[in-house]
């Protein structure tokens, strides 16, 4: 810690000396007819071109939204002349009188503007000024969701696949320009789950509840360094009014199964006191058929045995999801707050393998047909203390929260296995249940301060400490003769504990038309594992702990070349942890010949990562994206030991990447209704390293296209048309054919903009089919997964309820990092 200290003492005084005169501009937003506060009114700054003139082609310089009291503030402004302009709907332009920024006068108050409401008598009131639907800042770029018309009635992870650079596969997994390890956060904390979990958490949450989605690819020191591609973070709709308000959200989708996506959100304010809370009930079931072939090669070359399986998976679940949350407001620059979040998801999986076993000519030796039915359920609870008080109005701020959250699962698992022969004669029947509960504590306290100076130098710095505690059991029985007999080759316990303490200081300032941004985050890691012996095999009884330290720096820089070309530069380290149960080494069944196995000795992996990206007339922006990661922990496939034909999915420490990425964004406004977003990238990867000593070094090439066609018509119609193409793409092992699809939606909005309906068709052309191949270890496997992807959707949202009188932004906790690693396995 001493060290620590020295040499974030050393950064404070050498960023402190860049120091140079910026200012300050803030100012209320009042409705000038009955001087009510007036939501969320869009607040530009422009500079004058003359230092006594308001004129309409001056230039743009910031966009900023007035918060719920009314207030906006825009910082670290050069000197010169500007002046502010404010827009609400229903409300005539309101502008400031000019405002000079100098040495002298650093800082500025517009005063109060007053936005007239608008002749009630017209017809039709056309608003010039809205969020864009794209922005682009030094360390994030911000989706503003309710900026496409469409996305009402869409599910999160529906926006999410239309988001620039990231891309969802058929497993759920998400990534962030073409790269996996992306940490998903909602409101700065974590989304509980990962892979197929995380996609039907996000599948059932409505778009209508988010705000802004943030991405990150090289975030800032003041966030846990964890994630190799970065940081998305799906920012949810606060309150920002008084009184009683919420909102309705229904949807009902129909593929070759049903599927419903329900949810309400209210808010009451009265008083020092803010009561809210969330609640959604989704039901979805979905199929997926699974075809895979593997051949098994001699050292020759020529093949000894082929695999083949047909398989159908039917997945039903139920999501049920609460949050309640009090905030108090004991003064009106402190803020005490307790959130309490649960969530719960029954969740049944029927299989029927059919696989045929066969030898080196071809012809099938035997056939075995595997029923199989995995019942879960899956619960988690989580508290959040929350603390915020402003010391002045300058911005300098602490924060706190303490965090506990407590994840538990149930899971039973049955294997019923049929082997005939060729001609379909029965031989004879295995039966295998596994019993797998799972626990895991999470506890973290986290505090941050903010100070900006007068000079224009703002100072973040923070503290989090993190403890996590899992206990892992696995008890799998053979049947014979009706009875259960325990599998000590495969019954095991393994528990976990791992400690992070971790320290940041963060500095930004803008100098002229330079911006830049530098930070160091310190975390020290401990843990220690303990895998269990059983009366069979005490010899597997062992322990494992270790313990180091980490810094991670990051640096942006921001040029505003001119109104027209604006650059940022970044570069930072990031840290990528296995998740949880990966680090479980029980055996986990999919089918009797293939199966996945965890690793207690998986390292961490590290990334450096620096971009760069030009903007242009902010409709344009390329950028560049380079990383090295080392000690990469992937899945990888081996040969199984449980028989000839079996196959063991595994992670390992096995290689590095060094990986490219160059993309190119535009939002073109084709007509007044027709606005098309065009994003496009590609991606150049190369793995080195070696699995079971086979040497790895492969490279590929992988280009994305993706279209947004926005349609706004009159009377409240709008439409969507979007699609995505990726070409072929390797991951470490896997190759991943070419893959696309086209999606379809339109709405109409209804009750005077209160309600809207929503009809969507996904995939209506059946293009999303994923293909490609598997090599390791003198094996050739070959897979082509159709599922349940086509679907027609119906959704309707109504928010009701009058504001009366803006409050306080609210807080969200700590425990970030933490519970993102919480992992459930399909």
């Amino acid at each position: 810690m001493k060290y620590l200290l020295q040499l974030l003492t050393v950064m404070s005084f050498g960023l402190t000396s860049l120091a140079q005169t910026s200012g300050k501009i803030s100012g209320i937003i009042r409705d000038g007819g009955d001087q009510k506060v007036i939501n969320a009114a869009s607040v530009s700054l422009l500079k004058s071109k003359d230092s006594s003139l308001i004129k309409k082609d001056s230039s743009l310089i910031k966009i900023v939204v007035a918060d719920s009291a009314g207030n906006f503030v825009f910082e670290n402004v050069q000197e010169g002349s500007y002046f502010v302009k404010a827009t609400s709907i229903g409300h005539n332009i309101a502008y400031s009188n000019i405002i000079t920024i100098s040495n002298e006068n650093p800082i500025s108050d517009v005063g109060v503007l007053q936005l007239l409401p608008l002749n009630k008598d017209l017809k039709e009131v056309v608003v010039n000024s809205k969020k864009p639907l794209i922005e682009r800042k030094a360390d994030r770029t911000i989706i503003n969701v309710d900026a496409s018309v469409t996305n009402t009635g869409s599910t999160v992870l529906e926006v999410l696949e239309k988001s620039p650079g990231v891309t969802v596969d058929k497993d759920g997994n998400i990534s962030l320009k073409g790269k996996q390890g992306v940490i998903v956060m909602i409101d700065g904390k974590p989304s509980y789950m990962s892979g197929q979990d995380l996609a039907n958490f996000l599948k059932s949450m409505p778009s209508s509840n988010l705000d802004q989605i943030e991405l990150m690819t090289n975030p800032s020191a003041k966030y846990d360094a964890a994630g190799n591609s970065g940081i998305i973070n799906l920012k949810t709709k606060k309150t920002k009014a008084a009184g009683f308000n919420g909102s309705l959200n229904l949807a009902y989708g129909q593929g070759i199964y049903s599927r419903t996506n329900n949810s309400l959100l209210l808010n009451y304010r009265k008083n020092k006191f803010n009561l809210f809370t969330t609640i959604s009930a989704n039901a979805r079931t979905t199929s997926q058929d699974l075809y895979i072939t593997r051949h098994f090669k001699n050292p020759d070359g020529s093949t000894s045995a082929i695999f083949e399986q047909t398989s159908y998976i039917k997945h039903k679940n139920q999501n049920y999801n609460a949050k309640v949350g009090l905030d108090y407001y004991a003064s009106k620059n402190t803020t005490f707050g307790i959130v309490l979040t649960g969530y719960t998801t029954p969740e049944q999986t029927p299989t029927i393998n059919t696989n045929y076993l066969k030898g080196s000519t071809g012809i099938t030796d035997s056939i075995v047909v595997a029923e199989s039915n995995e019942d879960m359920k899956w619960k988690n609870g989580a508290v959040n203390l929350n603390f915020r008080h402003q010391f002045d109005s300058t911005g300098t701020e602490l924060t706190a929260d303490i965090d506990y959250l407590n994840y538990h699962s149930n899971r039973s698992q049955y294997f019923n296995n049929y082997t005939y022969l060729p001609d379909w004669t029965p031989k004879d029947t295995d039966m295998i249940t596994g019993e797998l509960p799972s626990n895991i504590n999470i506890y973290s306290a986290k505090a941050d301060y903010t100070h900006p100076f007068k000079s224009g130098l703002k100072l973040e710095a923070g503290v989090k400490s993190s403890y996590v505690e899992t206990d892992n059991n696995a008890s799998y029985f053979n049947i014979i003769n009706d009875q259960k007999e325990i599998d000590y080759d495969k019954t095991n316990r393994f528990t976990y504990k791992e400690n992070i303490n971790a320290a940041y200081i963060n500095f930004s300032k803008e100098i002229k038309k330079w911006s830049f941004q530098a930070g160091l985050r310190m975390e020290n890691t401990n843990y220690n594992g303990h895998q269990f012996g059983n009366a069979q095999h005490p010899e597997l009884d062992s322990s494992f702990q270790k313990s180091y330290v980490d810094v991670f720096p990051t640096l942006y820089a921001g040029y505003n070349a001119s109104e027209k070309n604006q650059f940022t530069f970044s570069i930072g380290r990031r840290i990528n942890r296995p998740n949880y149960e990966d680090l479980n080494p029980f055996l986990f069944f999919l089918d009797k010949y293939t199966y996945a196995i965890g690793n207690p000795f998986l390292r961490p992996s590290y990334a450096n990562v620096v971009e760069v990206s030009h903007t242009y007339k902010q409709f344009l922006t390329t950028t560049l994206n380079y990383s090295h990661t080392s000690d990469i922990f992937t899945q990888v496939f081996r040969p199984g030991t449980l028989n000839e034909f079996s196959s063991v999915i595994s992670q390992g420490n096995y290689a590095s990447s060094d990986q490219a990425s160059l993309s190119v964004t535009a939002q073109i406004p084709v007509t007044k209704w027709w606005t098309s977003i065009l994003y496009t990238e590609g991606d150049f990867v190369n793995f080195k390293g070696t699995v079971d000593g086979d040497y790895l070094n492969v490279s590929a090439g992988t280009f994305l296209i993706n279209v947004n066609n926005q349609f706004t018509f009159g009377k409240g119609w709008s439409a969507e048309l979007s699609g995505f193409y990726r070409t072929r793409g390797i991951d470490a092992q896997v190759i991943v054919d070419p893959l696309g699809q086209i999606d379809m939606g339109v709405q109409k909005k209804l009750l005077k903009d209160k309600a809207s309906i929503k009809l969507n068709l996904k995939d209506p052309f059946k293009l999303y089919v994923e293909h490609g191949g598997i090599n390791f270890h003198n094996t050739d496997a070959t897979f082509r997964q159709y599922g349940d992807f086509q679907s027609v959707t119906l959704g309707f949202v109504y928010r009701f309820g009058k504001p009366i009188k803006g409050v306080q932004k609210r807080k969200t906790g700590g425990a970030d990092e933490e519970q993102n690693r919480v992992k459930k396995v399909d």
